[in-house]
């Protein structure tokens, strides 16, 4: 209540103040945020460093930087110390004092209804509050500071530690409201990069920051394991790295990629992974010139397994092709590629091409170089899935970080074996199938396989009665795309699917040898039978055209007129549906204000409630003591009328005082016994000390005594010396005495006569003053009379003078 009605006083007087003055105003500011933060107030403390930011912005910003950065880190001590003392009070709870009675009933009844245990409660109530503020402070504080040039900087490091804060505490939700909050602010600076004080993305030190912001939120959602805020993360990234004219620091861009590829690692697309590691080796291997043998081989030993690991591709026919089926797949896959700078979409061949053109496959730890060659090289089915599982053990064994692909290149192994064995066998039996493959069961082999044959990659059938694989299939429907990988001769099919073709060239080539000059002999006869046509009808089409054209014409004008009336009507509609979008969105805002200052109220009104319950409560505990209501929660105390918390108290007291009867008598009992013994013990022994302190204090008092009586004899022979060296001067004394006397007595009877003297003359020239106006009063009052009686004789002669006309 204390800090909402000094925001307000706050605001206001913020407002008065026109003139900055950062000895008055920054103290004041400090002090108020503090007392946010003691009482947790969010809200008021966003309208006092607004009010605060619209006064300093432009005399001083350094000031406004120094009080935000001590507003979050009181808040943050605040968080830390809850965080703290939350685990204190997991502690205290922990401690068990009885061991036979482990768990008590109320640890029971709570584990049962609620789910949670004792750290889950103590965070609740304590740590919780403080979270909750420490959140609300790192939104307020980048609402304030979005999109202003002057406090960019700040606005940044904010950012990250708001990020950092989600880490900490664990808090999912936050960091997406967080992320979709800078990703707002993003847009609002691209919106109003016009306006005076707005950021400016083409600036190299701006876009960097952003850019430093964004990777290291991209760490964190990582770290988090929010995998799509990681990719809305990229997405706003490659937003950035587009709109800056170079591109960033080969540093953080081997960063971004890096991270890159354990998102997509994550998301299991292999291709995408192997395309970010090529994409960060690349970087590495050109741009840092510091860079040991041994980290070069280890990037490229992880470039060339994540390649190995990518699933065969599946070919599509021209059919599917045409109908580009895989439409969302495609789309997804180019945007992906622009996040990595690609025009085109990569693909395993691709990557493998560059591979090649790079020397990667030659440059990886010694034990991978034949990995590439027996893979994507030899045909040696035979021996294929065992080479391999031979040397993946040892790379399990030596490089544990390459251990994440071995599963995936075993899978692309199973499959290359299975397409070189189509191109040599007929039919096979399953146990030799088996037996080519040292690390699977027949039935994941069967799973594996399925997927490839089911989608005519894999020329597969299995026969259950015969436990044998037939390889090859019919000529109805076949795939036209050539299989990648090494390949000794063609399927039957594929044979079988080119004989058509070949047949239509070798008929082709006869026509032409057996008559040589029959095209050119029908090419003109048609060219001849086409002038002929067209003279005849030559007039007759211009005329039409004509007609089609003028018919043409009146139909555009038709139709744009038609046009332009309904884009008329259509405007009006708009304009009639946006101005009742505009009525109804005023009343709905009016509705919801409203509705929340009803709510307000409401939450007023209980709060009010609550605290004069509270109040009440505290009174009653200050009366009766705090150990009556030990172990009640708020809720449970506010539940309770105030005639239970009397009698909770009372019957408290009632205990107590039971108790504390009890110990009284056993301490009694206790002392009394120990008191007799002591006595027993003691008395032989206090008599002898008595004794020998009477000695002691004998002895003690002849000394003083002594001491006294030679103090006081001496003290009577320096009066008497003083005494008799002072009598000397007694006729002196009486002499000055009698002098001064003298003199006061003079001084005092002239200045009695001074005074006597002009007391007279004061009263003479008072009976005088008196005298004198006495008799101006009564010549005044003679005057006076002398008027009225003239005054009374010309009235009467006035009136005879009146009465004579009266009676003429």
């Amino acid at each position: 209540a204390v800090v909402s009605t000094q925001s307000g006083h706050y605001g206001r007087g913020m407002r008065r103040h026109k003139q900055y003055q950062h000895d008055v105003h920054e103290p004041i500011i400090t002090q108020y945020l503090s007392l946010c933060v003691e009482l947790k107030k969010g809200h008021a403390a966003k309208e006092g460093l607004y009010q605060y930011k619209i006064l300093t912005q432009n005399t001083d910003i350094n000031s406004l930087e120094k009080v935000i950065r001590q507003f979050v880190k009181m808040a943050e001590v605040r968080a830390e110390a809850a965080s703290k003392e939350a685990k204190a009070a997991m502690l205290e709870m922990n401690v068990i004092e009885d061991l036979d009675v482990v768990y008590t009933p109320e640890k029971l009844m709570l584990a049962t209804v609620s789910g949670e245990d004792s750290q889950d409660r103590a965070d609740r109530t304590v740590l919780t509050p403080w979270v909750k503020f420490l959140w609300e402070v790192y939104r307020h504080v980048l609402d304030i500071l979005k999109n202003n040039n002057k406090v960019e900087k700040l606005y940044q490091d904010m950012a990250q530690q708001a990020f950092t804060f989600c880490i900490k505490y664990e808090r999912k939700a936050e960091f997406r409201k967080l992320s979709d909050s800078v990703r707002n602010h993003l847009n609002l600076i691209i919106k109003h990069s016009h306006q005076t004080n707005s950021i400016n993305l083409n600036d190299p030190v701006s876009l960097q920051l952003h850019l430093d912001t964004r990777l290291y939120q991209l760490d964190c959602a990582i770290k988090i394991s929010l995998w799509q805020e990681a990719i809305k993360t990229i997405n706003d990234i490659h937003a950035l790295m587009q709109l800056s004219k170079k591109k960033p620091k080969p540093q953080a861009l081997a960063n971004y990629y890096k991270k890159q590829a354990l998102v997509f690692s994550k998301a299991n697309n292999r291709l995408f992974e192997a395309c970010a590691l090529m994409k960060h080796y690349q970087l590495v291997y050109d741009q840092k010139k510091t860079a040991t043998e041994e980290e070069k081989q280890s990037l490229a030993s992880g470039v060339l397994m994540a390649t190995l690991a990518i699933p065969l591709p599946s070919s599509l026919s021209d059919t599917e092709k045409y109908l580009d089926l895989q439409n969302s797949t495609k789309d997804k896959n180019i945007t992906l590629a622009s996040y990595l700078d690609l025009a085109h979409a990569p693909t395993r061949d691709s990557l493998l091409a560059d591979l090649v053109k790079h020397g990667i496959e030659g440059k990886v730890y010694p034990e991978l170089q034949p990995l590439f060659t027996i893979l994507e090289v030899d045909f040696q089915p035979l021996t294929l899935c065992k080479k391999v599982d031979t040397m993946l053990i040892q790379v399990e064994k030596l490089y544990p970080d390459l251990k994440q692909y071995t599963k995936d290149v075993r899978e692309v192994a199973v499959l290359r074996l299975m397409r070189q064995l189509a191109q040599v066998y007929d039919k096979i039996s399953i146990s030799k199938v088996v037996s080519l493959i040292p690390y699977i069961e027949p039935l994941e082999l069967e799973l594996l396989i399925i997927g490839p044959a089911k989608s005519l990659d894999l020329q597969l059938r299995i026969d259950y009665a015969t436990g044998t694989y037939i390889f090859g299939s019919t000529i109805q429907y076949q795939r036209e795309d050539i299989a990648s990988g090494p390949t000794v001769q063609q399927m039957p099919s594929e044979m079988f699917r080119s004989q058509l073709v070949s047949l239509f060239s070798a008929l082709d080539k006869s026509v032409a040898l057996i008559s040589p000059n029959r095209k050119q002999q029908m090419k003109d006869q048609l060219r001849q039978e086409a002038i002929a046509a067209y003279h005849r009808s030559a007039k007759k089409d211009q005329q039409n055209m004509m007609r089609r054209k003028e018919m043409i014409e009146s139909r555009k004008e038709f139709y744009e007129n038609l046009n332009t009336e309904k884009e008329k009507k259509e405007l009006q509609e708009k304009e009639k549906h946006r101005k009742e979008a505009e009525r109804a969105e005023i009343k709905r805002r009016g509705e919801e204000e409203k509705r929340r200052t009803e709510e307000r109220c409401q939450r007023e009104e209980k709060h009010k409630d609550k605290l004069l319950k509270m109040e009440k409560v505290k009174k009653l505990m200050e009366h009766m003591g705090e150990k009556p209501f030990e172990g009640l929660t708020e809720e449970e105390l506010l539940n309770m009328t105030e005639e239970d918390l009397l009698a909770r108290g009372l019957d408290h007291m009632s205990k107590e005082k039971s108790d504390l009867q009890q110990k009284m008598k056993q301490v009694e009992k206790r002392l009394d016994y120990f008191t007799r013994a002591q006595r027993l013990v003691e008395i032989p022994k206090l008599k002898k000390e008595w004794e020998k302190a009477k000695e002691d204090d004998k002895v003690w008092w002849e000394q003083k005594e002594n001491e006294r009586i030679e103090m006081t004899i001496k003290k009577r022979e320096q009066e008497i010396s003083t005494r008799q060296r002072l009598l000397r001067m007694v006729d002196d004394k009486k002499m000055f005495e009698a002098t001064v006397l003298e003199a006061k007595e003079a001084a005092f009877n002239s200045e009695l006569e001074r005074f006597e003297s002009e007391l007279e003359q004061i009263r003479a020239q008072r009976k005088e003053a008196k005298k004198l106006e006495i008799l101006k009063k009564l010549a005044e009052d003679r005057k006076k009379e002398e008027l009225a009686r003239a005054a009374e004789e010309k009235r009467k002669k006035y009136r005879l003078r009146l009465c004579v006309d009266t009676t003429a």
